[in-house]
């Protein structure tokens, strides 16, 4: 297959190149002056008509048979004129010459929107409901895409329009609802798969054939519509290789929290882990059908919606060098009060407290009668006089429940 060769009448006026082309060969050629773009598939290989019989080769033959009536199933259920058929690039063309089977196609300018994301908001609804129609037509007639991603998505923009619209491309690895091929023969891309479809891609028994239904599309678009409104997939965990791994083992996707509520909740359905759980097409569009769905809102930090008190955590606990100490609690009599002789003015009244000093332990020689007690080594120093009082102070013996208070010098 070079430049010049001519196959199924098709001329080819482009090198041929495997740049995002898989298990496949593609360049451009020319037919009645007409141009189209032509695949050459490098798997399976046809086994010749006259070939021997053995083992192998009825083997080759049952995967070739299999292989082309899946592409001709799909062929003749999405036809190229069919209403609303209009971004869907379909196949006009498939055939084998010798062991090697082609597809055809018309050619289409192969430009697509870089940035889908600096849209606005209007743009970009419009961008998702061509999409989401597309797959809508798939899906009437029971037919799964299977390799949905945006490189199979053209974003363009015709000349004199006012809006960019999605063209669906590459039905090469499409097939029935339920009926996909064996894990071995199936192909997409692990980054936009659904947990099913990895789940049957790795035979864990967890999902057999009939679990591949639209559902895996619905997985994918929801990714694709994230990465249109974003510019990026929704974050996973790094220690799993694509979103479909992450959600397997029970992971929740971290959506992008400057999408609208209305937007997180649609895109957290569509990439549920249960196919079922998914919504079907209709409630897709049904959900673009006001343009500030589709754009970002600038929340505070952290939010996707304001929290409410009670959902609020409580502030952190201060150091305890940092907080004031807490009074003590009010108790009775303490278990053991001291006494002790002293002088008190009766006719006052005592002060106050601002703190509470922590009990001081008592002491065992604390005598129970106070006149019993030896008499100190040194005088006491002089009490410091009392206020003025035109009262006769006298000296008075009493019993006074100190509490936690520190005795002055020279009481015993």
């Amino acid at each position: 297959m070079k430049k010049g060769d001519v196959i199924g009448g098709y001329c080819l006026i482009s090198e041929p190149t495997n740049a995002n082309g898989g298990k496949c060969m593609w360049a451009f050629a020319e037919k009645d002056g007409d141009q189209y773009f032509i695949k050459r598939f490098l798997e399976p290989k046809r086994p010749r008509d006259d070939a021997a019989d053995s083992p192998s080769v009825r083997i080759r033959r049952q995967l070739s048979k299999e292989f082309e009536d899946r592409h001709r199933t799909i062929m003749k259920r999405l036809r190229p004129d069919a209403r609303g058929g209009g971004n869907l690039v379909l196949a006009t063309d498939f055939f084998h010459e010798g062991s090697t089977y082609y597809k055809v196609t018309e050619r289409i300018d192969t430009s697509s929107l870089e940035k889908p994301q600096a849209l606005e908001p209007r743009h970009k609804m419009v961008l998702l409901k061509t999409l989401g129609n597309s797959l809508k037509q798939l899906h009437d007639i029971e037919i799964v895409h299977g390799d949905l991603k945006p490189l199979n998505v053209l974003v363009q923009k015709r000349d004199g329009a006012a809006f960019h619209t999605a063209k669906l491309i590459d039905f090469d690895d499409s097939y029935v609802s339920g009926s996909p091929p064996e894990p071995d023969d199936v192909a997409g891309d692990s980054v936009y798969g659904a947990p099913e479809w990895r789940r049957y891609m790795q035979r864990d028994g967890s999902a057999g054939p009939e679990h591949l239904t639209c559902a895996v599309d619905v997985f994918a678009l929801g990714l694709m519509t994230h990465v249109y409104l974003t510019g990026e997939l929704p974050h996973h965990d790094k220690r799993y290789g694509s979103p479909a791994d992450a959600v397997n083992a029970g992971e929740q996707l971290d959506l992008d929290t400057r999408l609208s509520d209305e937007m997180l909740d649609l895109l957290r359905r569509m990439t549920a882990r249960a196919p079922g759980g998914r919504p079907r097409m209709d409630g897709f569009l049904k959900a673009l059908s006001d343009p500030k769905v589709c754009a970002l809102q600038h929340r505070r930090p952290s939010t996707a919606k304001a929290a409410s008190p009670a959902a609020r955590p409580a502030p952190a606990a201060k150091p305890a060098s940092a907080t004031k100490p807490a009074p003590a609690p009010a108790t009775g009599k303490p278990a053991s009060p001291r006494t002790s002789r002293i002088k008190t003015n009766l006719a006052s009244t005592p002060r106050p407290r601002t703190t509470t000093p922590p009990p001081e332990p008592i002491r065992p020689a604390a005598a129970a009668d106070a006149k019993s007690a030896p008499a100190p080594a040194t005088p006491p120093p002089a009490p410091a006089p009392p206020a003025p009082d035109t009262s006769a102070e006298r000296p008075s013996r009493v019993r006074i429940n100190l509490g936690d208070r520190r005795p002055r010098p020279g009481s015993s």
